[in-house]
């Protein structure tokens, strides 16, 4: 059995406190359950302005058009040209500004969300 179980959780969906919220562990288990799992868990949510996934994506494509090779020998020469490349962008401060809002995925995403008859 693990002893800690690591979440990853959209902090976009942080406002539905039923599933984002440790309480909603108290409200589906007797007390003592619900605090055994809660000590077992680790809570990490994503960026609040911008996907996380979109952002690696971002960051995987920029790194490619700045002239990573096709192929590299190893993995430590692969961990060695991305550390110099992330230290050279972040030195200049480059950011990625996120322009998709909720709006936005409403309209994109709309098969998704369900779709209730009057």
């Amino acid at each position: 059995m693990a002893e800690k179980i690591i979440l990853v959780m959209d902090n976009a969906n942080q406002r539905f406190e039923n599933t984002h919220n440790i309480a909603s562990l108290y409200e589906t288990y007797p007390a003592e359950e619900a605090k055994r799992i809660k000590d077992r868990l680790e809570l990490h949510y994503t960026p609040k302005h911008g996907s996380w996934l979109n952002m690696a994506e971002i960051e995987l494509s920029v790194i490619n058009n700045q002239g990573l090779p096709a192929r590299v020998g190893t993995q430590e020469e692969m961990g060695q040209r991305v550390r110099v490349w992330n230290e050279a962008g972040n030195g200049k401060g480059c950011k990625i500004t996120w322009r998709f809002r909720t709006a936005d995925v409403r309209i994109k995403l709309k098969c998704l969300y369900p779709q209730f008859n009057s």
